[in-house]
């Protein structure tokens, strides 16, 4: 793994701690934006492992709009260990702090890195879904940090469904290409309602994001995301995803998300392995 030059000092600050208010909008709602918490440094260093994975993608890398195209709206993750950039921000930025705070955890584990680039125009929106159910990982104290790099109006940002996270249900995960879900009903998972049909019966949120802000949210939270149309800029988003105390290696009934390989990992035992590192 290659070297990086760190960006100076004054543009690099740790990430703004978490308020009281900030953690009970995220445990009643199962979502919260940190407003400006990640400082101009950290944004360059992110929008240039962006680029470096668009230009060496992994084996994992996917376009949804075109499959087997990186352009459109395409996707990467995992990367971490190759991309300095990603790996700088992971340990030296604060985040994890954050997610400590969030997830009122002792600890915090790194689990992996997600890009979701939405090229201007791109009509593909994302179906609604909630994330751990595609995840090898069990357990309550969790949270993803959606960071986009370009503005983002609240009419093309991610929904979220308050509280879904609180619901006790587990559905079925959904092809981001087609929607269609993994399988059929059952094993304790349940197919994604018709949840368009029903947005009257729940309260929606909905954000408008810029550089520097970090939208927050549960592996359970429901959401979804439409497309870029009328958009004039890309929508570069980099996602981290954290784990707390209470994380446990999980099967699904399907090929898990991203797809690692189990090694010695034994289903509700911890994820004691160097791809998952300790970083609080």
């Amino acid at each position: 793994m290659g070297g990086h030059t760190r960006q100076p000092v004054d543009s690099v600050r740790d990430m703004a701690e978490v308020t009281a208010a900030q953690r009970a909008d995220f445990t009643r709602d199962g979502v919260v934006v940190l407003r400006q918490a990640l400082a101009p440094g950290w944004l360059e260093l992110l929008a240039r492992g962006v680029e470096r994975d668009h230009d060496h993608p992994s084996a994992w890398a996917f376009g949804f709009s075109e499959p087997g195209r990186i352009d459109g709206f395409w996707s990467d993750y995992g990367t971490w260990q190759e991309v300095d950039e990603f790996r700088e921000v992971v340990f030296d930025s604060g985040l994890a702090s954050a997610a400590a705070s969030l997830m009122g955890s002792r600890t915090v584990r790194f689990f992996h890195e997600h890009v979701l680039v939405k090229e201007p125009g791109t009509t593909q929106r994302t179906p609604w879904h909630h994330d751990q159910p595609y995840y090898c990982v069990d357990g309550d104290q969790n949270v993803s940090m959606w960071i986009p790099l370009d503005p983002v109006p609240e009419e093309v940002g991610l929904r979220f469904i308050a509280g879904s996270h609180r619901w006790g249900r587990r559905f079925v995960p959904r092809t981001f290409a087609e929607h269609a879900p993994y399988t059929a009903a059952g094993s304790g998972f349940e197919l994604v309602p018709d949840l368009d049909a029903e947005l009257d019966r729940h309260r929606v949120l909905q954000f408008r994001t810029d550089p520097g802000d970090v939208l927050c949210f549960h592996f359970r939270t429901l959401h979804d995301a439409p497309g870029t149309e009328g958009l004039t800029n890309r929508r570069r988003v980099v996602s981290f995803r954290w784990l707390g105390d209470d994380a446990t290696f999980a099967l699904r009934p399907w090929l898990h998300s991203p797809p690692f390989e189990t090694r010695t990992l034994q289903p509700g035992g911890p994820l004691d392995d160097d791809r998952f590192p300790l970083v609080v």
